[in-house]
């Protein structure tokens, strides 16, 4: 079974999504992957200079097979998740944007750097993520 190295794209601000995006790729029948995302507490979130911090995105990035960004109204507003997606297609990488559940507002820089967006729903992230990867 193939393992598919996956990075998540998200605002700590908004962890809960990240949380409940976990568990369905927990609970998913024949899934393996190892989670790229950088952690709440990695230190490089200190990092005194940004381009310390986009290098370590960068090297996140580079190894997975996929990436996977919540598509929430937030993430236009946001220089980290415009950097990742940067990054993901500096590097050739497949972009899933994940549709929030509880809105309708997706943000239109995700939706339109992402190959597909998908709907909150486990089993189809999941299909699209084995369907896309690398």
């Amino acid at each position: 079974m193939k393992i598919h190295n996956i990075f998540i794209s998200h605002s700590w601000t908004y962890s809960d999504a990240h949380d409940k995006l976990i568990s369905f790729f927990t609970r998913e029948p024949y899934f393996q992957y190892k989670n790229y995302s950088v952690p709440k507490n990695d230190p490089i979130h200190n990092a005194p200079y940004a381009w310390q911090l986009e290098g370590a995105i960068e090297r996140q990035i580079r190894p997975c097979s996929i990436v996977v960004i919540m598509a929430g109204k937030y993430a236009t507003f946001s220089k980290w998740i415009d950097k990742e997606i940067q990054i993901a297609k500096r590097l050739g990488k497949p972009i899933i944007a994940i549709r929030p559940w509880d809105t309708a507002q997706v943000s239109s820089i995700v939706r339109d750097n992402a190959d597909v967006m998908v709907g909150w729903n486990g089993s189809s992230i999941v299909n699209e993520i084995k369907n896309r990867s690398l």
